[in-house]
């Protein structure tokens, strides 16, 4: 049987790799094998292309060269780790998939859906998620998490709050329009809390 696909999304601050953690001690402890991945990145040349978008000295780029680059990663990341994950019955949990290009370029760079969705249809018509986790937190206290942290911020992380805003109220339309597939968690909570909600979410969905 095909294993379970699991995203994990949400806007800038909002703990995704703590979240990450949580879901594969939740497997392990239940005998599940799980792949980690991420997105952009994954495969060698996918973590090449991560490098150029969030890189800051990229510099500007034009919002459709932006989404072309996020499903050029896509593509090397479906391809080389999850496709063959899941065909070996092997549970992936990818940080971001498509969803978040929905989010940050289709409604934050304002390109629409339309491109987004026929570049979805063109990589992964056959695939989705089983499970989305969309981990919520307001824009002012995600870009105060991120400015407590080492390094400073990455490109994506650059943007103005209302870009910021943009991308936080699509992804709570993606999940109000799939409810079967998206749990919002509270991420403004303490971390044992938002754990304790993801791993909520995991019961309801496998018991």
């Amino acid at each position: 049987m095909r294993g379970r696909f699991i995203t994990l999304e949400g806007g800038e601050g909002a703990g995704k790799t703590t979240a990450m953690r949580t879901i594969s001690e939740w497997l392990a402890s239940r005998g599940r094998e799980a792949v980690i991945t991420r997105e952009p990145g994954g495969t060698p040349a996918a973590e090449r292309i991560r490098d150029l978008l969030l890189n800051p000295e990229t510099g500007p780029l034009t919002p459709m060269s932006e989404l072309l680059l996020m499903f050029a990663a896509r593509q090397e990341n479906l391809a080389g780790i999850i496709r063959p994950a899941l065909s070996a019955g092997t549970d992936v949990v990818c940080d971001r998939f498509t969803d978040a290009s929905r989010a940050y370029q289709g409604a934050g760079r304002q390109l629409g859906a339309a491109a987004v969705e026929t570049l979805a249809d063109l990589v992964h018509p056959d695939l989705k998620p089983d499970l989305t986790l969309l981990l919520d937190v307001p824009v002012a206290l995600g870009m105060e998490r991120i400015r407590g942290r080492d390094g400073g911020p990455d490109r994506m992380e650059q943007n103005r709050p209302e870009f910021l805003e943009r991308v936080r109220e699509a992804y709570l339309r993606q999940a109000e329009r799939e409810p079967e597939r998206f749990v919002v968690i509270d991420a403004a909570r303490p971390l044992p809390d938002v754990s304790a909600a993801i791993e909520n979410a995991l019961e309801e969905k496998w018991r």
